[in-house]
């Protein structure tokens, strides 16, 4: 193809709105080089060097083997990238142009035709340059060089006269994550992340528009749409917002524009669970006589939204015992279900707009209604927030900011405020967003991690360092967020978890994290006893699907160092075998020991998750750590990053339901739970029944039963002793809860699971057709698991019960089933 056809094709992919256009410079013919060598090479944008490397072949993929370690030289070096693009006359006669950066990965020196306009030094921001004088007629070139920011934050680091934590990455205001987390590769990337576009414009143009929502009732919602206009001219314009017109008069510079907006019968915006998360969309245009100028297109949902902290009513001589934390959104009293949310990828660019589709739509299928988008990855991408608009997801935003204490400069807060203005702007209208957060357990690292006595601080630095921190999330942040917002209703947090899970006040008000289990080697069963207000973190390792060990590695062994790269945690797999050992049989091959790994994990988070419900309305909220991965590694996500479920995935959506029975077993008495989402009392029939692993029963109870609207209740208790014929070895109890509409079920065994007396079962299975089967089994089956490449299944990692039949849909056809279960795993 030559040039000229391909200059036109890019002139199409430009977007017209009016006689404000873009276009995007990010399809031109990009090539990147390192500094000091002269081959250049293809460079795609948005990118990183990392993934230009791995194009061009010039390394072999970062994500194989222990590849990682081999790749570090990368973050050391300088990048530059260039393109060249041209330009009509017609273009040039535009009254401005502006070149945008929605993202620069991180220090980057950018000039036009040899003149340096620009110094970019966070990634968070976009970057906006007047850019006309600069340009010219035919042939342009722009030419980005990338510094290390590894280097870059060391030299920051240095001037410093003491050493703040976590060294370099606290000065760089990029991804925290990059620099290597405890589940997440050392990758410290430089490019263009994100579009580059020009902009042109004559007369005026909208840069922005939020709304207010001043009232909403049933019959009326009152909004007002605030508009930012750059205008060339002191001159009259007209905007449109529906059926609403307004003539205005703008001077040249900066404008805002305020219009009132009435809406008759205003539908709300729900979490998932609670109705529907119901969008309105309006288009605001401006004119210039008949002439449209610029629109900009927007999508709100009007909704409520307050989180209730009062003090708990005095207990007798005990006193008052704290304080809430919960959310109320429009009016009603929300128990929020989801997980910590992380960067898909540790190549942001790769990650396509499907992809945040179908991770928004397994949160949603496992009955979440929130995730937390944790402070040291980055603020998401749009279609990330529009798909948690569309489907009900609430997001609680974290400001990027994890696990260190930061400097307190001048230049490094001037920094942190316009990002935090950049970002603010740019989400303020999703309704899904329900508080922001100032940081991730920064807060928790100063009093409970022993900073001051690692780097052995004097009181006058120790002073020093919380002053900065208190500027930072006390006031630099809070006020962008005033000052941005205006009069919009909003909640901030100024750091999470808000008391340390060593603190008895952790369990007593704001959000817990809480590590006593992983971190402290706690048991399972200590998560009935530690249930705060809000459990925003906790969580458990589990493998990812051998599939993805397959991926990155050839060798499924112990013995092979690759395995051991992608365990980022420095005692996680003897973490997990000391756990697997007190609940499980320890498996002898490989392949097996990842499905009981997987297992455990579900079998942990199942009594945190349900310990937290059970205590509603103490505990409002609980999110686990964590629901997604950045590389395929073991860590504590229940999706791997090859978008397989493991076993937690498929327990969390069980666990999560809109209503569960759950059993809490304590000094040989069962207390059988009703936990309802809805915000209507159920009535129905309870069946309570003890039954061997043949399929007999040997004991039953029966009653009617209800659950209480959007509470939790106790529905019946059963004293184990009076049960004369228990084996707990040898049997099961199994909860039902039915009536019309409704069929419930639980399952709950009296032994921890290496105890069980599991014999080899007959399994029958019958294909329906060619995306569904039947399976049945003589006696109970555990933890039936089913593979089958490039199937996804419903239901998976189940307990197949005893005489009883089970129809399973898969994603498509099935065409090589296999299976394994506990009855027949060959342990130690």
């Amino acid at each position: 193809m030559n040039k000229s056809v391909l200059y036109i094709l890019l002139l199409l992919i430009t977007f017209v709105k009016g006689q404000e256009q873009f276009r995007s410079l990010s399809n031109e013919n990009w090539f990147f080089l390192q500094a000091g060598k002269t081959e250049k090479y293809k460079a795609k944008i948005p990118g990183t060097i990392h993934t230009d490397l791995l194009e061009n072949k010039l390394i072999e993929d970062p994500f194989l083997e222990d590849n990682e370690t081999k790749l570090q030289w990368i973050e050391k070096e300088e990048w530059i990238y260039e393109c060249n693009f041209n330009l009509t006359e017609n273009e040039l006669k535009n009254q401005s142009i502006q070149l945008q950066f929605e993202g620069l990965d991180t220090y980057a020196s950018v000039y036009l035709n040899q003149a340096l306009i620009l110094e970019a030094n966070n990634m968070f921001r976009c970057w906006y340059v007047d850019a006309k004088k600069y340009l010219h007629h035919g042939s342009n070139n722009l030419k980005i060089i990338f510094k290390s920011s590894s280097i870059k934050g060391k030299e920051l680091a240095s001037k410093l006269t003491y050493t703040l934590p976590e060294n370099e990455r606290v000065f760089v205001r990029k991804a925290q994550y990059h620099f290597g987390w405890d589940w997440g590769p050392r990758f410290v990337t430089a490019g263009v992340w994100k579009n580059v576009s020009l902009h042109f414009s004559n007369h005026a143009y909208i840069e922005k528009c939020y709304i207010q929502q001043k009232t909403i009732n049933k019959t009326e919602a009152s909004l007002n749409f605030v508009t930012k206009i750059i205008s060339n001219e002191n001159t009259d314009y007209l905007i449109k917002i529906g059926n609403i017109k307004k003539k205005i008069n703008l001077k040249k510079g900066i404008n805002s524009i305020e219009i009132p907006y009435n809406l008759k019968k205003p539908k709300l915006w729900w979490c998932n669970g609670l109705g529907e998360p119901y969008l309105y969309n309006f288009t605001i245009e401006l004119f210039k006589e008949q002439t449209l100028l610029s629109s900009k297109k927007l999508s709100i949902g009007l909704r409520t939204v307050e989180w209730i902290q009062e003090k708990d009513l005095p207990e007798g001589k005990a006193g008052q015992k704290g304080r809430s934390f919960y959310l109320k959104l429009n009016g009603v009293p929300v128990f929020v279900k989801g997980a910590n949310y992380i960067p898909p990828h540790s190549f942001l660019p790769e990650v396509t707009p499907e992809k945040y589709n179908h991770l928004i739509m397994q949160a949603k299928k496992a009955n979440m209604n929130m995730l937390r988008v944790w402070g040291g990855g980055v603020y998401a991408d749009d279609v990330f927030y529009n798909e948690c608009d569309k489907n009900g997801i609430l997001v609680w935003q974290d400001f990027m900011f994890a696990c260190g204490m930061y400097p307190g400069d001048s230049d490094f807060l001037n920094n942190i405020k316009e990002e935090v203005k950049d970002n603010i702007t740019r989400l303020q209208n999703h309704p899904s967003i329900v508080i922001w957060c100032g940081n991730n357990e920064n807060d928790e690292g100063w009093h409970n991690w022993g900073w001051q006595k690692q780097f052995n601080y004097s009181k006058e630095i120790e002073n020093k360092i919380w002053k900065d921190y208190q500027t930072l999330f006390d006031t630099i942040i809070p006020n962008a967020l005033k000052e941005t917002l205006g009069e919009n209703k909003y909640f901030y947090w100024p750091s999470s978890p808000s008391k340390g899970w060593g603190r008895k006040e952790s369990l007593t008000q704001g959000d817990a994290h809480y590590w006593g289990v992983w971190w402290g080697k706690e048991p399972f069963d200590i998560y009935k006893e530690k249930t705060g207000r809000f459990m925003s973190e906790y969580g458990f390792q589990g493998m990812p699907a051998v599939s993805n060990f397959r991926k990155f590695t050839k060798e499924l062994s112990w013995d092979n160092k690759s395995i051991k790269t992608h365990q980022k945690h420095p005692t996680g797999f003897e973490t997990i075998q000391e756990y697997m050992a007190r609940d499980f049989k320890i498996p002898l091959h490989f392949e097996d020991y990842v499905y009981v790994s997987q297992l455990l994990q579900a079998y942990g988070m199942k009594i945190a998750i349900e310990s937290h419900r059970r205590a509603m309305p103490y505990c409002m909220g609980t999110l686990y750590w964590q629901f997604n991965d950045c590389w395929p590694v073991t860590s504590w996500s229940s999706i791997d990053h090859n978008n397989q479920w493991k076993a937690l995935h498929y327990q969390v959506k069980k666990s999560y339901a809109k209503q569960l029975i759950s059993i809490d077993e304590r000094n040989n008495n069962l207390n059988i739970y009703g936990i309802n989402d809805e915000l209507k009392k159920i009535e129905g029939n309870l069946k309570i029944e003890l039954i061997d692993f043949y399929g007999n029963v040997i004991w039953q109870k029966e009653q009617s039963a209800h659950f209480d609207a959007n509470s939790s209740r106790i529905l019946d208790s059963i004293k184990l002793e009076a049960i004369h014929t228990l084996d707990r070895n040898n049997s099961f109890i199994r909860i039902s809860f039915k009536n019309k509409l409704l069929d419930l079920s639980c399952i709950h065994y009296l032994a921890r699971t290496k105890d069980l007396n599991l014999a080899e079962p007959k399994v029958n299975i019958t294909y329906l057709n060619n995306n569904k089967i039947q399976l049945s089994s003589n006696m109970l089956v555990k933890n039936l698991y089913l593979e089958s490449e490039g199937v996804f299944f419903e239901e998976n990692f189940f307990d197949l019960l005893p005489h009883e039949t089970k129809i399973i849909s898969a994603s498509n056809k099935i065409e090589t089933l296999k299976w394994k279960c506990l009855n027949e795993l060959e342990t130690k």
